[in-house]
């Protein structure tokens, strides 16, 4: 009798290794994605405040527009005579 009680705490022992691999590669991924969305929201930040900078430089730089002359009344549209 001690052979089948072997044979199924081999296989609950193979069970449980291959369990314990999964868990930790799935631990691993998880930690990994993590890592890389963190790096994702850092390079976001950064570039924005590139970006604003950039954009407030090109502000303080810029030279006033002269005064647009007044707009004149448009004419009324006249049809073709034939």
């Amino acid at each position: 009798m001690s052979k089948p009680s072997s044979r199924a705490s081999a296989a609950r022992r193979n069970a449980e290794a291959l369990l314990s691999k999964a868990q930790k590669r799935e631990q691993t991924f998880k930690l990994d994605q993590e890592r890389e969305h963190e790096a994702m929201l850092l390079k976001t930040a950064r570039l924005r405040e590139l970006r604003l900078a950039k954009e407030a430089a090109e502000n303080e730089n810029k030279p006033e527009p002269p005064a647009a002359p007044a707009p004149r009344p448009a004419k009324p549209r006249r049809s073709k005579q034939t």
